[in-house]
């Protein structure tokens, strides 16, 4: 079996290839070949699925080795994978939903004259992401990691004859350069260190290593994991990325590349358990991020950036479960399992009613649309739900796992971080309960809203291939886009309750990460009703804020948070004055100082050493009376001077 693992990342590399290297010819049937690929691995994977479920605990782990990557002399790079119980969760997350995806793109991506290579580009993150998961040693790990980075930079980019999408994705590249270099960091630091970067040596080291060092790792690995996971301070990229196609939106901020930064946390959890003032910034990092995503969701009329919002706080909730060592490992995963599915649905529901709206994105003006789309209401719903923690739904199950571990750090740091995750539900259900008020009850003010100037570009091209009038005349989508969503709407439903009844998710990861239950302050029946209790105060709010009264379709000016929120709490203004002019600043004192001191001193050198030399030149005139008058100065110069020593 473990010959199987390499095809897992070769069947979507291949797809790539073809798609990319294999010309016009393709267009016809590319689209195909890309889902194909896409669903082998994902056969690939539950067939290693089911051979490791016949397995003992201790057996489950294998590993193929593929060749020797950088064999010179200390420094040994192979290229090898390793499966186990974490990998092979991602890998069944990143193919199955993956798989999904790219069925509902065949529709989406319908009339794009590119699809060919939209589904090559897909295949392409799939690839890198499974690389990434599936890789041995933190160097492979960093192959896949920059393979994501430039995948998702072409999907995002993918509409680049417009301007926000080619910036958006400029933007998101260069923000996770920042990250990548904690990774690339750390990475040599562990080398230096411990003499290799393989997961398996490098964790058993751990204990015998001194704080200090595991803390410069584990802060090099958290500030990795924040610019792949869009959180605080390398969050901005995330919203900006919504410019790419909506299943780019589904992929990679749903399933797969914003988990990346929790997965690299949760497989590096030896070194963070032994770096405590690393493991407390990671959860400092993951509380800050949720409510600070919840409260951008809040403010976002842009249906997709309301979900890049909350999928920054979702995130949020991941990181501080990852935060929390042992007792959040397990429920770090299963939320990142559980929000692949309802945020994935989410997306694809949103694309689906931009598809029926003219790719209209302000949800002002939308209203009523759920006797129109049917399908869409009921699976998106579904999603809605299951990320406010409706009691039975997949949200339910382990977000309040992880409040509950929060509470279980126990002391002030427990009744922090529990309280801020509590909050962070409330608004949640707030900022969801919007969403779906705006987009699917109340007034259609659809028919009322303005209808765009004939120049102003589409916010998705693909309305402008399809023919459709400015007035929007919504519909159902086809059903290659409304299979998947009733799909992910079932592990939505039904997910949560699989994993977290009986604790079948803790004894499936505990061999790989270990758990530990903690000692909670107060009952689990507590933390669940508190859980419910804010949730239901969120819906109530947003219920008396926006179902009761009509919903203008400009929003209002609104309160200073509000407009803050709107502009993401201003973190581009920030990023601007302390990065780009600080940069600015920087870059001009340090051409001063090369332009003043560095070559000052040089050129100050060589100025001096022309002079001297264009001086003594003069003495070379080439006049034989002149060098007569020289040879006797310097004789009587010598007759004087022995002389004088002879006397004294």
């Amino acid at each position: 079996m473990e010959n199987l693992i390499a095809l897992l990342v070769a069947a979507p590399l291949l797809g790539a290839a073809v798609l990319l290297c294999g010309g016009r010819r393709l267009d016809a049937v590319g689209h195909w070949i890309g889902t194909l690929l896409a669903a082998v691995s994902f056969v690939i994977g539950a067939i290693l699925f089911a051979d490791m479920l016949g397995k003992g605990e201790e057996e489950r782990e294998i590993g193929q080795h593929l060749f020797s990557w950088v064999p010179v002399e200390s420094f040994q790079a192979d290229v090898a994978f390793q499966l186990d119980q974490l990998s092979m969760t991602f890998v069944l997350l990143i193919t199955g939903v993956g798989s999904l995806i790219h069925l509902y793109s065949i529709g989406y991506m319908e009339h794009d004259e590119r699809r060919r290579r939209f589904f090559g580009y897909l295949n392409l993150f799939l690839a890198a992401m499974l690389l990434l998961v599936l890789a041995d040693n933190y160097l492979l790990l960093y192959v896949g990691w920059e393979g994501v980075g430039l995948a998702s930079y072409l999907l995002i980019g993918f509409w680049q004859h417009k301007p926000s999408a080619a910036t958006a994705a400029k933007k998101a590249f260069l923000v996770n350069r920042v990250g990548d270099m904690g990774l690339s960091i750390a990475i040599m630091l562990m080398f230096a260190w411990f003499g290799t970067f393989a997961f398996g040596p490098v964790l058993e080291v751990t204990g015998e290593t001194s704080e200090g060092k595991l803390t410069a790792i584990g802060l090099m690995l958290l500030l990795a994991a924040c610019g792949k996971s869009a959180q605080v301070p390398l969050q901005s990229w995330l919203g900006d990325a919504m410019e790419g196609p909506t299943p780019v939106s589904a992929l990679i901020h749903a399933a797969t590349m914003v988990t990346a930064g929790v997965y690299l946390i949760v497989r590096s959890g030896e070194i963070f358990n032994a770096a405590p003032d690393a493991q407390l910034a990671v959860t400092v990092v993951g509380a800050v991020t949720l409510l600070f995503g919840a409260i951008v969701g809040c403010a976002k009329d842009d249906i997709k950036k309301a979900l890049a919002g909350s999928t920054m706080s979702q995130i949020g909730y991941m990181i501080l479960a990852a935060g929390l060592g042992p007792i959040g490992y397990v429920f770090a995963i299963m939320h990142l399992v559980t929000h692949g599915f309802f945020k994935a649905g989410l997306f694809l529901g949103a694309g689906s009613v931009m598809h029926g709206m003219n790719d209209e994105v302000d949800m002002r003006k939308y209203g009523g649309l759920r006797k129109y789309m049917p399908i869409t209401f009921v699976t998106f719903g579904l999603g809605y739900l299951a990320i406010i923690g409706f009691p039975g739904l997949s949200g339910f199950f382990s977000k309040d796992k992880i409040i509950e571990a929060a509470f279980a750090k126990g002391g002030t740091e427990g009744w922090i971080l529990g309280g801020a995750a509590l909050l962070g539900a409330a608004i949640t259900a707030y900022y969801m309960t919007r969403v779906m008020l705006l987009t699917f009850f109340g007034e259609e003010r659809w028919r009322h809203a303005p209808t765009p100037s004939p120049a102003e570009p589409s916010v998705e091209p693909a309305a402008e291939t399809r023919g459709e009038h400015a007035v929007p005349h919504p519909h159902e989508s086809p059903k290659s886009m409304t299979i998947p969503m009733i799909v992910l709407a079932f592990g939505s439903v039904f997910a949560g309750g699989f994993f977290g009844i009986g604790d079948r998710f803790i004894h499936w990861l505990e061999p790989v990460t270990g758990h530990d239950h903690g000692h909670p302050p107060v009952s689990a029946l507590t933390v669940t009703l508190s859980t419910v209790a804010v949730m239901v105060i969120g819906v109530v709010f947003a219920y008396l804020q926006y179902g009761r009264r009509p919903v203008p379709v400009v929003a209002p000016r609104g309160s200073l948070l509000t407009r803050a929120a709107r502009r993401d709490l201003l973190q581009d203004d920030f990023n601007h004055v302390v990065l780009v002019r600080g940069g600015e600043h920087l870059t001009r004192s340090l051409v001063y100082v090369d332009h003043t001191l560095v070559d000052g001193v040089v050129n100050g050198t060589a100025a001096s050493m022309g002079g001297l030399s264009g001086r003594l030149r003069r003495l070379q005139n080439g006049y034989a009376r002149s060098y007569a008058v020289s040879m006797f100065g310097g004789a009587a110069v010598l007759i004087a001077v022995t002389l004088l020593m002879r006397a004294v």
